[in-house]
């Protein structure tokens, strides 16, 4: 999945949602959050690949999710899911938007972050 094709599936799956642009310096940062009790589920933004720890040249969008701890071990085996850029490396994940993870699997994963925050 693009970021395009990522913003679209939260947009039109999640119900009661909100999606703002925190930070005047990086207009293209981009947050889902639980309206009701403002909690992000999900950030997407770019960085360079160098920057995510991947050795490859150029930018890349991202997605940064809420994981279950007991999951993210596992998970981090894979190679396009990746340690938490500038968030918590115990509760977050990154995943680069770039088609190297499976749509499905970054489906799911939204939708793990977004019930892992719901409360």
């Amino acid at each position: 999945m693009n970021r395009a094709q990522t913003e679209t599936f939260i947009q039109e799956n999640f119900a009661g949602i909100l999606q703002d642009y925190p930070w005047e310096d990086t207009p293209d940062y981009t947050v889902f959050r639980h309206a009701n009790n403002r909690k992000w589920f999900a950030l997407i933004a770019n960085a360079k690949y160098q920057t995510l720890s991947l050795d490859q040249s150029g930018n890349v969008d991202f997605i940064n999710l809420k994981c279950d701890p007991d999951l993210l071990e596992d998970l981090l085996q894979q190679p396009a899911i990746l340690p938490a850029y500038h968030m918590n490396k115990r509760h977050w994940l990154t995943i680069p938007l770039d088609n190297s993870c499976p749509a499905n699997q970054i489906k799911n994963l939204i939708d793990l972050s977004y019930r892992l925050t719901m409360l």
